[in-house]
C-alpha cells in the first residue's frame, strides 16, 4: 500500500514536470517515466499483461518515436540564437 502511494506521488511529480519543461526532450523523457511508473503499478495490481503492454508501447516505443521526431525537426530556439 505504501509503495503504491509513493509510486503515484512520483508519477504525479513526473507528469507535472513533463508539462512544465521548456526543453521538449526532457518533457518526452518525463512522459516516458510516467508510463514506466504506470507499468510498475499495473504489475503490482496483478495485471502483468497490461504492464508489459504499457512498458513496451507506452514507455519504450512512444518515447523512441518522439525522440526521433524531435531529432528530425528544426527547433525554434535554434532560429532565435542564429539571428
Amino acid at each position: 500500500m505504501i509503495l503504491e502511494i509513493i509510486l503515484v506521488l512520483v508519477m504525479l511529480v513526473a507528469a507535472v514536470s513533463a508539462g512544465t519543461f521548456k526543453n521538449l526532450l526532457n518533457a518526452v523523457i518525463a512522459a516516458g517515466f510516467v508510463s514506466f511508473i504506470a507499468a510498475i503499478l499495473f504489475f503490482l495490481l496483478n495485471a502483468p499483461d497490461v504492464a508489459m503492454a504499457e512498458a513496451s508501447i507506452g514507455a519504450a516505443l512512444t518515447v523512441a518515436i518522439f525522440v526521433i521526431a524531435l531529432k528530425k525537426t528544426k527547433r525554434h530556439e535554434d532560429d532565435e540564437k542564429n539571428s
